[in-house]
């Protein structure tokens, strides 16, 4: 059994419905009347998937990494003759691209698995049909969404170039001219050892040129060496 303390006045359940009622009715309307008015999607919202078919090879890394297996791919082989080359060579060509949208998650493995950048997202949403087979979209309607692509967002102006603008700000700039890469931080040289006086090899009998020079030629009175090489004079004992 409850307790009575825990049991509320009559009616203040009641009460506390037509509180939030009141609340949400004295706010302003924030629905956007669609389809009258577009929504405002975020940037990088997922609609359909666009396909470039210039930049497929064919490699089906995209069909193999799906996991609801939805894309289909067909392709055939032709021979190029390239001049100076010692037999023709083959390449593969894209005859089917489908993509089922009924069983889609939208999970965009198969964009970020393409190496050839040939798969995008575009933010369109608005292609649904009344027939579950027409989801099923081919090559060429797939190709028609890249117009609905969107540009890349800027990079970060704080950031480091990519590959690209660092290799066309080198060509632009000539051979030995300074660049980012070059005057971020300068490379710290180790000081090098001073070089030390060679020492006499016993094999070769001959000492260095400080000892063969006019310096080394002493007479009896400088072997003992003066005073001040010798250290302080000691007196005789007593």
């Amino acid at each position: 059994m409850t307790d009575d303390r825990d049991r509320g006045a009559p009616g203040k359940g009641l009460l506390n419905g037509l509180a939030v009622t009141l609340k949400t009715m004295t706010r302003r309307s924030t629905t956007q009347q669609y389809p009258d008015v577009e929504p405002d999607l975020p940037p990088r919202s997922r609609g359909v998937i666009a396909l470039l078919e210039e930049n497929c090879t064919v490699c089906m890394l995209c069909a193999r990494e799906c996991p609801d297996w939805c894309i289909y791919i067909d392709s055939h082989k032709e021979e190029v003759v390239v001049p100076g080359a010692a037999r023709p060579r083959q390449r593969n060509v894209l005859d089917r691209f489908d993509i089922d949208f009924s069983l889609c998650m939208y999970c965009g493995i198969c964009i970020e698995a393409c190496p050839f950048d040939a798969l995008y997202w575009t933010p369109e949403f608005e292609y649904s049909e009344y027939d579950l087979r027409d989801l099923l979209h081919d090559k060429d309607r797939l190709g028609d969404w890249m117009q609905t692509v969107p540009p890349p967002p800027a990079h970060d102006p704080l950031g480091e170039p990519s590959k690209e603008q660092a290799t066309a700000a080198r060509k632009a700039a000539g051979p030995g001219a300074a660049t980012p890469a070059k005057t971020a931080r300068p490379a710290q040289v180790r000081p090098t050892p001073a070089p030390t006086a060679a020492t006499p090899s016993p094999a070769d009998g001959r000492g260095s040129a400080a000892e063969t020079g006019p310096a080394a030629e002493k007479g009896p009175a400088d072997e003992t060496g003066s005073a001040d090489e010798s250290g302080p004079a000691t007196e005789p004992e007593k």
